[in-house]
Order: structure tokens, then C-alpha cells, then sequence
């Protein structure tokens, strides 16, 4: 009679062996066989990959591991029996090319964004875009827009003589902040056009403005109030700030990499082969 130890042993073995594939792929890596379709192989590491995109699906995310798996690994089948009935030519080369290539950059890429801004570079990238600036000016106006310097000066006479600006505005601005009065809102003298950034930033508040000529038309302008506007804390835009800094970074390695590759350039291929598409049919 076996020993209870070796009994066990081997009713282990028999049960890994009646185990189905699924279970002992467990162990197994991205290279793991989980389907073949045609002697194609489809790869444990084909279906994390597809789960990957799929997670960004929110009826996918929900679903269960199991119905999920089922889900792509059919989806897989189904694109792999339609790939063997696919002809290779020079224009799907081309594309798999450009999409391994696309994948390699996105790994290195990747590989750059594993390591998140510190708080010291992202206190020094705060610094560089805002200790040194000046307050600056916002203003708050509306406007009256029209189409001829002629209706401009009638509605400046009504309003000089008592007229709501509000009510003109709704009445006669063929802009769109007409129907709120002509309300523009707060904003600095960089986000408007220079005459009427000019015409604003020498008003006083209250003021309403002779009429203004831009490339829109005609303004009748008034300065509802001025602020300044102080730099944002710190807190207020960290994550921008380290996105910033992110972003840096990866230009940065994109540069280097860039220029530390030998590229070599060939001379005398005229640009119009580009649109040859018929090239790409080439077997």
C-alpha cells in the first residue's frame, strides 16, 4: 500500500492534469496559448492587452473576468480567422509597420511617465511661470457691436442721453453677448484685439467709449469694473503644473533620442510619390 504522502502527491498530479488550460495558464506568462485559429496561436498576452482597451469602455469595465474573457477571446478568434483570408502588399506592410512602430515609442514613452514630477521640480516649474510675473489687469465690460461706425455713434448719442446700455445692447449688438446684454465678462487685454484692448485699458470705470473700429465691426464699450489678477497658489494648480513638467520631460527624451539617432536622409525623391496610392498595391 502507498504511503499517504506519495497517495497524495499523485492525486495532485492527476488533479493539475484534469485541470483545464485556463487554470494552469495561471502560472503561465503573456506567451501563454490560449486559442489557435488555423495553426495561429492567440496569447494570454494578446487577451490582457484587448482587456486593457476594453477597461476604457464603461460597459466593459462592469462586466465580470469570466464574461469578459469570453467576450475577446471569440472577438480575437473572429479577427484572426478574417486576417488569413487577408492578402499582405506593400500598403498593409507599410501599416504594420508604422503600428509596430507606434507601439515601441509608446513603450518608451511610457517608460518616462513612470516616474512622477517631484515636489521640487514641480515647485521650480511653478516658479519659472509665475514668481516673477507682475499682477495683472482684468477687466469686466460689455459692448454694443454693429456694422457701421454710423449706427455706432446713434447708439453712443442714446446712451449719452440716458439710454440703459443693457436694454441697447439686447436691441441692437450683432455679437454674441448681445442677448446677455452684451456682457462680456472678466478677461485681460491679451485676450482681445488690440484696438479694443487699447480702448478698454484707457477707460474709467463706468466710462462708455466713443465707438471703437476691429475687424468685427464697430463697439460701443463699457467698463463695468477692473481687478488684478494675482498668480494662482501653488496647491490651486499642481497637477497642471506637474502635467507641465510631464510633458517636458517627454519632449526632452523625444529630442534626445532624436538627436543621438544616426539618420540618413535619401536625396532626390520627389514628393509627388506620395500620391502614387497605387504603389501600395504592390505584392
Amino acid at each position: 500500500m502507498l504511503k499517504p504522502s506519495i497517495l497524495a502527491v499523485l492525486l495532485a498530479v492527476l488533479l493539475a492534469a484534469s485541470l483545464p488550460l485556463s487554470v494552469q495558464a495561471q502560472d503561465k506568462g503573456a506567451d501563454t496559448v490560449v486559442a489557435t485559429v488555423n495553426g495561429t496561436p492567440i496569447t494570454l498576452g494578446e487577451m490582457i492587452v484587448m482587456k486593457q482597451a476594453a477597461s476604457q469602455d464603461p460597459q466593459m469595465a462592469e462586466m465580470g473576468d469570466g464574461a469578459l474573457y469570453e467576450i475577446m477571446l471569440d472577438q480575437l478568434i473572429q479577427q484572426t480567422a478574417v486576417a488569413d483570408a487577408g492578402q499582405e502588399n506593400a500598403g498593409v506592410r507599410a501599416q504594420l509597420e508604422i503600428q509596430r512602430r507606434n507601439t515601441l515609442a509608446a513603450a518608451a514613452i511610457t517608460e518616462v511617465t513612470k516616474n512622477q514630477p517631484t515636489d521640487e521640480e514641480i515647485q521650480a516649474a511653478y516658479d519659472k511661470l509665475f514668481a516673477a510675473e507682475e499682477p495683472a489687469t482684468e477687466y469686466s465690460a460689455a459692448h454694443i457691436l454693429v456694422d457701421t461706425e454710423e449706427k455706432a455713434r446713434e447708439i453712443k448719442a442714446q446712451l449719452d442721453g440716458g439710454a440703459d446700455f443693457g436694454t441697447l445692447a439686447e436691441q441692437s449688438s450683432t455679437g454674441p453677448s448681445g442677448p446677455n446684454k452684451g456682457d462680456l465678462g472678466w478677461f485681460s487685454a491679451d485676450q482681445m484685439v488690440k484696438p479694443f484692448a487699447d480702448a478698454v485699458s484707457a477707460m474709467e470705470k463706468g466710462q462708455i467709449s466713443d465707438p471703437v473700429q476691429t475687424e468685427f465691426g464697430w463697439h460701443v464699450i463699457k467698463l463695468n469694473d477692473t481687478r488684478l489678477r494675482e498668480a494662482p497658489a501653488l496647491d490651486e494648480v499642481r497637477d497642471q503644473i506637474s502635467q507641465m513638467v510631464l510633458r517636458d520631460k517627454v519632449q526632452a527624451e523625444i529630442e534626445r533620442l532624436t538627436s543621438e539617432a544616426t539618420v540618413e536622409k535619401v536625396e532626390g525623391i520627389d514628393p509627388a510619390l506620395m500620391n502614387k496610392t497605387e504603389l501600395l498595391e504592390a505584392q
